[in-house]
């Protein structure tokens, strides 16, 4: 008797178990909320099309007794899965909750703090705040002091929304910068008498300077060749960094007037005091290997296409040609 009740049960078990639509392999992410039980979990699932009956699904974990172990979190389920094969996806691991986020090449502190901010995962600030205390923040070369604008790695990570932690993702960037740039070129760094902050600094300058990476060695070896003469580097991307609006015309134009401000690398020696924002992978390597060349000089035409020029001659000659002033 108590084998004929066994193989009853197994049989309407099977019976109410049967997936909703067999031949449907689509991934149906599911979320399985915090203290939920299984047998409360029918009308979720009828509602994604995963079973086509929440009370056959509830009876089913019923009469089994499986779903003691669902855990809670995202889980890839498919509508061509049975009850039980749905409830053992339930108990494993859930779907990390990572996101992607992507810092973009040459973004300032001040953007990187504005994205997160929309996004709802920091307070405005937040971000900013915490990178202008480098001290908290470890690397084997010697950050700034100030600011870590320039060492903040431009990538698309994947975070954890629900574990957000602002000064962690800070070390993940510069833990990023030294994994992806400073291991693999530290001695060519040892050999190059720049240190990392002014190559930092250049990085990211050419990062603003030339548009197309292939030109990009070549304008440092200018800029390089132009600071080790005492030159004024002359880099107008510089005097829009401290910009609330990168593009503000009006304002960049005043920038430029004023030699009280140190950015201006018009009217002032050296390089700026600090990066004008996160330089990409190919600028670093750029400012780490500049190309030797004739040149003093370089402009971009309306294509932005460079041009560059062995003196002031031939410089003020492209003005004319291509209109840039």
């Amino acid at each position: 008797m108590l084998l004929i009740l066994l193989a009853g049960c197994s049989m309407m078990a099977e019976h109410f178990g049967s997936a909703a639509d067999p031949t449907n392999d689509e991934a149906v992410i599911f979320e399985v909320p915090k203290g939920a039980h299984v047998r409360r979990l029918g009308d979720p699932l009828e509602a994604a099309g995963l079973v086509s009956s929440a009370a056959d699904f509830e009876r089913y974990a019923q009469l089994t007794k499986e779903g003691g172990c669902i855990k809670a979190g995202r889980h890839a389920l498919a509508p061509s899965m049975s009850a039980g094969e749905l409830i053992e996806a339930m108990c494993a691991a859930p779907l990390a909750d990572d996101v992607p986020f992507t810092v973009v090449e040459g973004w300032r502190i001040q953007e990187i703090d504005a994205a997160l901010a929309e996004k709802g995962w920091t307070q405005a600030g937040e971000y900013a705040a915490l990178a202008a205390q480098p001290e908290r923040f470890q690397a084997p070369f010697p950050l700034p002091t100030g600011s870590l604008e320039g060492y903040l790695f431009p990538e698309t990570y994947m975070v954890a929304v629900g574990r957000w932690d602002t000064e962690r993702f800070i070390q993940r960037q510069i833990d990023l910068l030294v994994e992806r740039f400073y291991v693999p070129n530290k001695d060519a760094l040892g050999a190059s008498n720049r240190s990392m902050s002014e190559i930092v600094i250049m990085a990211s300058m050419l990062e603003r300077e030339e548009p197309k990476v292939k030109n990009r060695p070549l304008v440092a070896g200018i800029l390089w060749k132009r600071i080790d003469a005492g030159w004024n580097l002359g880099v107008d991307a510089t005097s829009r960094y401290t910009l609330d609006e990168w593009n503000d015309r009006s304002a960049f134009l005043g920038k430029l007037r004023d030699p009280n401000d140190p950015y201006n690398t018009r009217l002032r020696g050296g390089l700026p005091p600090t990066a004008i924002g996160n330089p990409s992978p190919p600028s670093l390597e750029a400012a780490l290997s500049p190309v030797d060349s004739e040149f003093w000089y370089y402009l971009h035409d309306s294509r932005q296409d460079i041009h560059p020029s062995r003196n002031a001659s031939e410089h003020e000659a492209y003005r004319r040609k291509y209109n840039v002033y």
